[in-house]
């Protein structure tokens, strides 16, 4: 599996893009910088988005994404997530008022977005590969995912806090190969990071010791917040014992 990094922050300014990660050119991870990163061609060999939760910065592209799709007659983008993360995606962004419901709109190929919902634990094929969905602890409905494919495992966190069954899930997967981990806070703001459901590098390095038997698993953080992107920077320098990796906009990895 080829990972390309698209977005990878928490918020946006010229140099920072939202949360969005391409996984051998087809399948993407959450929408926060899909049509900002990629050309017309690239973005239609996009075959499924998986969408971690409804948060604007995690989906926000995919409304330019069907736009694009549509125009260029398809394929149908198949567009995945837990219940809860779709019904308030076609409730309140989907719904012919904030943006057209592009999955009743067709093309000659059929409609230009199609949902798909995946229970949580459950596994499903997706554009090609296995996914799993583990709910975990944000503001809203939030899931990550353990993507899996020729045997090899890719984890993904999503927006999250401190949680418990994502570890469990990680640490009995085989073949796992690297974690995207979430880390938006610095620690002086952590009564801000615990009410809103995330991390700082203090509650990552408590989270990370629930993982069992991959200690030098790769770890790439990504969702820090710009006005903070160098004090959190520097306390995760200060960890010890762990893989860590601030990931940037345009890095590739390969697994």
């Amino acid at each position: 599996m080829e990972l390309r990094v698209l977005g990878c922050h928490g918020g946006e300014t010229p140099d920072h893009r939202t949360s969005s990660f391409l996984i051998d050119g087809r399948l993407a991870i959450d929408a926060g910088a899909l049509t900002s990163s990629l050309h017309l061609a690239a973005q239609k060999r996009v075959a499924a988005v998986l969408v971690s939760h409804s948060h604007m910065d995690h989906i926000r592209d995919l409304a330019t994404l069907a736009d694009n799709r549509c125009q260029a007659g398809g394929p149908t983008l198949v567009v995945a997530g837990t219940p809860g993360t779709l019904d308030s995606m076609r409730q309140h962004f989907f719904n012919d008022s904030i943006w057209p419901d592009f999955s009743r709109i067709m093309t000659p190929r059929g409609p230009t977005i199609r949902f798909k919902i995946l229970q949580p634990e459950r596994l499903y094929k997706v554009a090609g590969y296995q996914v799993r969905p583990v709910l975990v602890n944000h503001t809203v409905e939030s899931s990550g995912f353990v993507v899996t494919k020729g045997g090899r495992s890719l984890g993904y966190s999503g927006d999250t806090g401190p949680t418990h069954r994502l570890w469990k899930v990680l640490s009995a997967t085989r073949r796992l190969r690297a974690l995207l981990m979430e880390i938006s806070f610095p620690n002086a703001q952590q009564a801000l990071a615990t009410v809103s459901g995330h991390h700082t590098p203090q509650t990552l390095d408590a989270e990370l010791q629930k993982l069992n038997g991959h200690r030098d698993l790769p770890v790439l953080l990504y969702h820090i917040k710009p006005t903070f992107e160098r004090q959190v920077i520097r306390e995760v320098r200060r960890l010890r014992g762990w893989n860590l990796h601030v990931v940037r906009n345009g890095e590739r990895f390969k697994f």
